[in-house]
């Protein structure tokens, strides 16, 4: 069956099975515990199709009846509106905004490096990327100190950015010092053995550590 047939069927997931902004959708999947079907796409391989349905042919895409979403921070957001319960975003308005500015950093300043180490083929810039993100993990670990989630005391949209990063550091080859990072090992801890972290781990993903 096409892609395109499947939109009458509820709600769909176009996934990646590696890759960490598929990850992040599927980890808002499982906290909403909301009713969905996983397909796991090749990305070396896409069905033709999938342009009909996104027009960057990118992954993750989801498509929800008639709607078709593309861009995982929108994708984030339309769930947490859809499915209010758990809430991912606060609803004051201040609180609110900075957490779609920490979002903004995570994917300029982390998402980036994780993207260039994963597929960059300037060994040079794989290692700059490697060491800076590294560096910048160091840097943040004492805010854990003061709060259990990113910058917050709830659990949000922010920390499902995170983890799958996170998840991902022996995969991009970077290893934390135990005494300086305690605070952000416990803190990868509280996120790993969340159950909806548990549920939204493919089996690719699950060999990643």
């Amino acid at each position: 069956m096409g892609l395109v047939n499947r939109r009458a069927a509820g709600m769909t997931l176009y996934s990646d099975s590696t890759d960490h902004y598929s990850h992040r959708i599927r980890f808002v999947l499982a906290e909403k515990e909301t009713t969905v079907e996983i397909i796991t796409i090749d990305p070396q391989h896409k069905p033709e199709d999938l342009a009909d349905l996104n027009p960057y042919n990118s992954l993750p895409t989801l498509v929800d009846r008639d709607v078709c979403l593309y861009e995982t921070k929108v994708i984030m957001e339309y769930l947490d509106e859809r499915f209010p319960h758990p809430p991912l975003l606060t609803s004051y308005p201040v609180a609110r905004a900075l957490t779609r500015q920490y979002a903004y950093r995570i994917e300029r300043d982390w998402c980036s490096l994780v993207d260039v180490i994963l597929h960059d083929d300037d060994d040079e810039k794989v290692l700059a990327a490697r060491k800076n993100l590294r560096e910048s993990l160091i840097s943040i670990a004492p805010i854990f100190v003061e709060k259990p989630f990113f910058m917050s005391d709830e659990f949000s949209m922010v920390d499902i950015m995170l983890a799958p990063i996170l998840w991902r550091l022996p995969q991009l080859r970077i290893e934390l010092p135990e005494k300086p990072c305690r605070p952000l090992l416990r803190y990868m801890d509280r996120l790993f053995t969340r159950e909806a972290f548990v549920q939204s781990l493919s089996p690719a993903e699950k060999n990643m550590r």
